[in-house]
């Protein structure tokens, strides 16, 4: 077993998102190596964080051609590489760029550390995890029970909203979050929230509009100098120690994320999941509903399918 062993590699490490995570692991008693991979800076990051007096070790590769090196042996890659939003960008306009980073650097993995978990950072997450899915395929080396879009930060952002909003502690509230990872398709089950909350009708609206729009609200906050890389370098971490607790036994683990999924009509879509050491153990589903989040699923589907069909389309016709 891993047992606080976790060999982690973060890619796109130099990043707004990257240096943050690569932070918060080398931090964490669970991992023991940490190997950090860009185009760009990776050496000073790797010396920067070396120096932090915990036991995971760090290494900076630089470049594809030191790639597979960074990835041999890896048990977790986490891959935030790519371009951030600015003001007036949908998620989806990232496309065209970050779908040709994710598809190549899950092209490597797939050849270098095939059994690994992979946790997709990169936006649009809705289309990154078809692509994944699609190149794993394609290097026969596809396990659904292992390849996860981290929508963490839509968890997070609900529990924060909530918390502020009815005065609790955010660190007790737990609402899952479903579907996917932009916009209307941010699905929060306010009606499953622990401790139980109401809400009156209005103030739902306004709270489920503010949780989806929420990624937008600090790419406006932050006026051109890019998007959420803070509190996602923190979801992002929270993904990973939960995948690694549950790796090293831990049990009852679970998480959101938008995987490879039965639950609806839709191929990929993201529920409460039960962790386990060879990834996805069981999938917990949707569970009791209310009328206004039936109606939110059913306006989502739409958008969801397109973005997985675009995902997947991109992989047909690479060369």
């Amino acid at each position: 077993s891993l047992q606080n062993n976790a060999k982690v590699a973060v890619l796109g490490a130099s990043g707004g998102i990257g240096q943050p995570l690569s932070l918060l692991l080398k931090n964490s008693p669970l991992v023991s190596r940490l190997t950090l991979y860009d185009i760009a800076h990776t050496p000073g990051v790797a010396a920067d964080l070396s120096h932090i007096e915990t036991r995971a070790s760090v290494k900076g590769y630089l470049g594809p051609e030191q790639l597979p090196d960074c990835l041999k042996g890896c048990d977790v890659v986490v891959i935030p590489a790519g371009v951030p939003r600015k003001p007036g960008m949908t998620r989806d306009d990232l496309f065209n760029t970050n779908a040709s980073i994710v598809a190549t650097l899950t092209a490597a993995c797939a050849q270098h550390c095939p059994e690994a978990m992979i946790c997709i950072i990169s936006n649009p997450v809705n289309s990154t995890i078809p692509i994944t899915a699609e190149v794993f395929k394609k290097h026969g080396a596809y396990n659904p029970n292992k390849i996860f879009g981290v929508t963490t930060l839509d968890i997070v952002r609900a529990n924060t909203f909530i918390a502020e909003l009815k005065g609790l502690d955010p660190a007790r509230v737990n609402v899952p979050v479903i579907g996917g990872h932009a916009g209307k398709t941010i699905i929060p089950l306010i009606s499953q929230c622990t401790p139980k909350v109401d809400l009156p009708q209005d103030q739902l609206t306004a709270i489920t509009g503010r949780i989806q729009e929420a990624g937008t609200e600090v790419v406006k906050a932050k006026a051109g100098a890019g998007s959420a890389t803070l509190s996602m370098a923190y979801a992002g971490a929270r993904f990973v120690f939960s995948l690694v607790d549950a790796m090293n036994g831990k049990e009852g683990v679970v998480e959101c994320s938008f995987v490879k999924s039965q639950e609806t009509d839709c191929p990929y879509f993201s529920t409460p999941l039960l962790l386990g050491k060879k990834g996805i153990e069981k999938n917990l589903g949707i569970g009791k509903i209310s009328p206004f989040e039936e109606k939110m699923i059913a306006e989502a589907l739409p958008e969801l399918k397109a973005s997985i069909k675009k995902g997947e389309e991109f992989v047909k016709n690479m060369k």
